[in-house]
């Protein structure tokens, strides 16, 4: 069990301050000098290719600390290892709440043990805010009243790429590789939502579990079908093994990635130079295309990158995620001033104004209400040249025409 605690006690100091520390004395996992709060990752496992998100997290927590925490606090982030393993995020998830006593929950991610652990986090008041899973059942705010969302919804982005498809090639027969969990049903949904009449005529669809050594059959069942698009709702382990089967039998379908997969390393078992016109949606920007070189927020994050994530795979984009969790809860944070009980918190996470981060793509905002839970609602879509992505077209968004 991978276990991060950052943050060391500091004197508080200032009569103001040490007044408002009394206010939220009462506050669990909240004290003079400090602010405790949890995160659950699959830093082992078969999605473990997305704990870069966690280990961005942690890193940038660090960051702040050294920059003297938040209002005169530091930030204790614990971060434990569910190995994508549902029954293991709720033991952790017990034991963040009832015996590491955090003020809530952040950046959880994994649609499974997200799953298994609502309904305890609701029971116990706990905010559970930026879950990295897009599954659209947490974007419903009657249901889910304490979460907020550190993706674009599948369901969303799913009908991006059914946009974009349409448009582009208009009558054409699709092909979709799904996980299947929340995750990859999500995104048929968002297809069939679309299409419509249409989806059973000109869409083709294959399943994968998570415990499956490969997904070559199914790559090879969907070219049959004549597909001349492939859809790939998966993660990155999967996504990996279907690019470089695609190539393998010589298959050449418009491919598009979603966004959990859309990383540089995602592509890499395959061949950049073979993977060249694979797309996919983001939110941000690639720190390894040249034209960010002269960016300020790019070359911010490749110093933050060099000082606290020293021999990590910098093309890896999961930890420019993390990296903009990391702001985000920073931003948050600030924001609930003193008050940071649980009920302001989870306010707070509800009240973000066109929030906009030096590394998200340009016109992607964060914004949330009382009626909108998600940090996110726009994509830019972007393809591989064979060296960066080259985003294209105009920023888009999946509401319904």
């Amino acid at each position: 069990m991978l276990l991060s605690r950052i943050g060391i006690a500091t004197a508080c100091a200032g009569l103001v301050l040490a007044c408002a520390s009394a206010r939220a004395a009462d506050a669990p996992g909240v004290t003079a000098t400090e602010i405790k709060i949890g995160g659950i990752f699959p830093f082992s496992g078969p999605a473990s290719g997305l704990g870069a998100v966690g280990k961005a997290i942690v890193a940038y927590v660090q960051s702040v600390n050294d920059r003297g925490g938040i209002n005169g606090r530091k930030i204790n982030y614990i971060a434990l290892d569910d190995a994508y393993s549902p029954p293991k995020a709720v033991e952790h998830a017990r034991r963040l709440v009832e015996s590491d006593e955090v003020a809530f929950i952040f950046g959880q991610l994994g649609t499974p043990g997200l799953s298994a652990t609502a309904k305890y986090s609701r029971a116990k008041g706990v905010p559970t805010v930026g879950i990295f899973s897009g599954a659209s059942k947490f974007t419903n705010v009657s249901e889910y009243p304490l979460t907020t969302t550190g993706l674009v919804s599948y369901d969303t982005e799913g009908r991006i790429y059914a946009k974009y498809l349409n448009k582009t090639l208009p009558g054409a027969k699709y092909a979709i590789l799904f996980q299947n969990d929340d995750l990859g049903k999500d995104y048929v949904a968002a297809f069939k939502g679309f299409m419509k009449d249409d989806f059973d005529k000109r869409v083709v669809t294959a399943s994968y579990e998570v415990t499956e050594p490969t997904v070559d059959s199914q790559i090879v069942n969907l070219r049959s079908s004549g597909a001349e698009a492939l859809f790939i709702a998966g993660t990155p382990k999967f996504a990996a093994q279907a690019i470089r089967k695609t190539i393998e039998i010589g298959w050449k379908p418009t491919l598009i990635l979603n966004f959990p997969s859309g990383s540089i390393s995602t592509l890499k078992p395959a061949g950049l130079d073979k993977s060249v016109g694979v797309m996919v949606g983001t939110i941000n920007k690639d720190p390894t295309d040249p034209k960010w070189e002269t960016d300020q927020g790019v070359k911010d994050y490749r110093a933050f990158f060099s000082k606290y994530l020293p021999g990590a795979d910098f093309e890896n984009t999961s930890y420019v995620s993390g990296y903009m969790q990391g702001m985000i809860l920073e931003h948050l944070l600030r924001q609930s001033g003193n008050d940071l009980s649980r009920a302001n918190i989870q306010k707070q996470a509800r009240s973000l104004k066109d929030l906009e981060l030096p590394t998200a793509a340009p016109g992607v905002k964060v914004s949330t209400s009382d009626t909108r839970n998600m940090f996110w609602a726009k994509m830019q879509m972007q393809r591989w040249t064979g060296t960066n992505w080259e985003p294209f077209g105009p920023v888009l968004d999946g509401s319904p025409d």
